[in-house]
């Protein structure tokens, strides 16, 4: 007899009930959004690329205070690009004249330069690590074999992010449990590592059935996926989870500021474009005022995360203001199709039609890709 669409390999590895990820949402996660997805029988995850480590530990705490239930911890391997460190003053000013505008416009103070200080991914996996969270994924390469491997001793699942074949074939070599194949349309970043992002854009539909081929670990879906039609498609082309983003942005649990989810819910939130102006690495966002100004081929850009450092200044008082036409706001390809308000109704929604439309389609999948590992 086959199994029910939610019930596979992936889903016993990580101890949930239904094959739905949410996304990490680096900045804008909330640990309120992360125990919702989790109490429900998803995984919930926290994005804490942007944490110190004593940070990280605090929110793990919180995490565990809301719910009992396996949760994933998300960080970047990469945490620099190259010429971070040797950015000066001059640099810092050339790229503040674009938006020194706005800013003074909205009655912020000019920002000053700041000497670089970086985060190091090794402390923030070593908090990880010491509290033995139940998942721990990354983007942006591959940690260093001795983290996976006390990941292993430590029994923390581990799931790597590829945004093409050969990045997948990286990841399995290295002994991650599971891969996130994540495409094109996902907002945010997505973490390419082996070539550039701007070489490395598949669409989820393509990259999902190749990265299944290439590997025998299990796969989860990621980009553009936000209702029924998307998880059926999804674990039909071979990933046996979805990992969703924006849909959660626009509830009312997420880190994001209530203008930006006003925004997601809006009519123009479905025309997204990809820009490094926000944060110095390509990441999609709704395009906007500030999105076009700062893709201009005129504009310089600093290497990450120094160009995320230096629009903060212009973001924050920018959404203090309502100004969402000056804010970076990350989305989709889908976000047209983000109708959350409440998690737990969203999801109990989603797992209603996931189960009228697409159960038969996926046993069929699924039994068919136990055929052809049997072959």
């Amino acid at each position: 007899m086959l199994a029910r669409w939610n019930q596979n390999r992936l889903t016993t590895k990580l101890g949930i009930e239904y094959p739905i990820i949410q996304g990490p949402l680096g900045g804008l996660s909330s640990q309120r959004l992360t125990a919702a997805v989790s109490n429900f029988g998803g995984l919930g995850s926290f994005g804490a690329h942007a944490l110190t480590p004593e940070a990280i530990k605090d929110v793990i705490a919180k995490i565990r205070s809301l719910t009992s239930n396996p949760f994933a911890m998300n960080l970047w391997v990469s945490t620099e690009d190259e010429g971070a460190r040797k950015s000066d003053e001059n640099a810092f000013n050339r790229s503040l004249a674009p938006i020194a505008v706005h800013i003074a416009a909205l009655g912020a103070p000019r920002p000053e330069y700041e000497p670089y200080s970086q985060i190091q991914f090794e402390d923030q996996a070593r908090i990880l690590l010491d509290e033995r969270v139940p998942v721990f994924s990354f983007i942006y390469g591959i940690p260093p074999r001795e983290i996976l491997e006390e990941c292993r001793a430590k029994r923390i699942v581990t799931i790597g992010t590829a945004t093409t074949p050969e990045e997948s074939a990286a990841l399995q070599d290295a002994g991650v449990d599971a891969i996130v194949a994540s495409g094109f349309e996902a907002g945010g970043h997505r973490g390419s590592f082996l070539r550039a992002a701007d070489d490395s854009l598949t669409g989820t539909f393509s990259l999902v059935p190749q990265i299944a081929d290439t590997v025998n670990l299990p796969v989860i879906a990621a980009g553009g996926i936000a209702d029924a039609r998307g998880v059926v498609a999804a674990m039909v082309l071979g990933a046996e989870a979805v990992q969703m983003g924006t849909v959660f942005l626009a509830c009312e649990e997420s880190g994001a500021s209530p203008l930006h989810r006003q925004v997601l819910r809006g009519k123009k939130a479905g025309h997204t474009a990809l820009t490094k102006g926000f944060t110095g690495r390509l990441a999609r966002g709704i395009q906007n005022r500030l999105l076009v100004e700062l893709n201009d081929a005129e504009t310089p850009v600093l290497p990450y995360p120094l160009q995320r450092r230096l629009v903060r200044n212009l973001a924050i008082p920018a959404e203090a203001a309502g100004r969402s036409d000056l804010l970076p706001l990350w989305a989709g390809q889908s976000a047209n199709l983000s109708t959350c308000t409440d998690v737990s109704a969203f999801l109990t929604s989603l797992v209603e039609e996931i189960s009228e439309i697409g159960e038969l389609a996926i046993q069929w999948s699924a039994a068919s890709r136990e055929n052809q590992s049997l072959k």
